[in-house]
């Protein structure tokens, strides 16, 4: 009863659905049902990984690119000064 009440004391975003619907927690699975081994876990995490690395490198070269186009339209539109007095 003490841990019942400890659980519904804590705020929803801190309590973990698998430890207040079983009272332990789940192990990963692979969606079908399927408890996946630590090998294929740690598999998996190494494939996230690198997804999360590429997609972060890819979006750091785009955003270099846009800066230095920004840079580029900045500095041509800043260095030409034309004379109209004359």
């Amino acid at each position: 009863m003490a841990m019942r009440c400890a659980l519904t004391s804590l705020p929803a975003r801190l309590r973990s659905p698998a430890v207040v619907a079983s009272g332990t927690r789940r192990l990963l699975s692979d969606g079908k049902g399927r408890v996946l081994s630590e090998e294929e876990r740690a598999k998996e995490n190494v494939y996230i990984q690198k997804m999360e690395r590429e997609r972060r490198e890819k979006l750091k070269k785009k955003l270099e690119q846009e800066k230095d186009a920004a840079d580029k339209a900045k500095s041509g539109a800043d260095g030409k000064v034309y004379d109209t007095a004359l």
